[in-house]
């Protein structure tokens, strides 16, 4: 079965997926690789406002000094976060994060 695309060429399914991005100890300590003070000045130099009603990123403390963050990003985030020109550390993918993490930044997860 295809999956429609929506509007803006994005896939659209029914089951929403979230990435997982590991942060270390230095890509935190450059608050550029926050997206909670980085995506939405982008989205709005980049005139792309219309994703942030699309967009979900989430975060937990990691366990390690390679692992000091962990972002779980659903597609939108993840595309705009590579867009952005950053190099995602891809440790996984959830079907939706985990019960403890925080909504960092977009649209809280949905059903």
């Amino acid at each position: 079965m295809n999956n429609p695309m929506d509007p803006l060429g994005l896939q659209v399914t029914q089951n929403l997926n979230y990435t997982v991005v590991a942060q270390s100890a230095t890509e935190v300590q450059d608050v550029q690789n926050s997206p909670v003070i980085s995506m939405g000045p982008y989205l709005i130099a980049s005139e792309q406002t219309r994703l942030l009603t699309t967009l979900s990123v989430y975060g937990v403390r990691g366990g390690s000094r390679d692992q000091v963050r962990l972002l779980y990003m659903n597609a939108v985030a993840l595309r705009i976060w590579k867009e952005m020109g950053m190099q995602p550390n891809l440790v996984g993918s959830l079907p939706r994060p985990p019960h403890g993490a925080l909504l960092f930044f977009g649209i809280p997860f949905s059903e």
